[in-house]
């Protein structure tokens, strides 16, 4: 991990504002990515944006933007939690779509399920009235960078 990554991810956990590190992936500038700490958590946000729209009859948010602001909250959610020393590579991704994703905004929460020295599996939500009814759950393997050696 770069000195500006990591100088970047230990403003953005001590403030608790990630913008600027969203700031620092392309994908989430351009679908509209947000974060915010919601206690030892955190939460993710898609914005509603017509820029999203895959069925503009519904009208529907594209699967696959639904799909990529789910594995980015996942990645970003172990990057700042695990203390790895680079950004986690995927290496699986499965998503089931339960409902439509309206236009409207949607939330992400992400949930560890296990991580070794090597591997992390991770539990993605993404829900737009009620956490309760989600309209996608995703899981998520990444292959987490070893730290360096002295």
């Amino acid at each position: 991990m770069s000195d500006s990554l990591k100088d970047q991810l230990q403003k953005a956990h001590e403030q608790g504002d990630y913008a600027s590190l969203l700031g620092l992936i392309p994908y989430a500038r351009l679908i509209g990515v947000e974060c915010s700490r919601v206690g030892d958590e955190l939460l993710f946000k898609l914005p509603a944006s017509k820029d999203n729209i895959g069925n503009p009859l519904l009208p529907a948010i594209h699967g696959g933007v639904i799909a990529g602001f789910m594995e980015l909250a996942a990645a970003l959610h172990l990057l700042v939690f695990t203390g790895s020393p680079g950004v986690p590579k995927i290496i699986d991704f499965s998503l089931d779509y339960l409902r439509a994703g309206q236009f409207r905004d949607t939330w992400a929460r992400c949930q560890v399920c296990r991580q070794g020295r090597r591997v992390a599996n991770v539990a993605i939500t993404a829900w737009q009235s009620t956490e309760g009814e989600p309209i996608a759950t995703a899981r998520a393997h990444f292959k987490l960078e070893e730290p360096l050696k002295s």
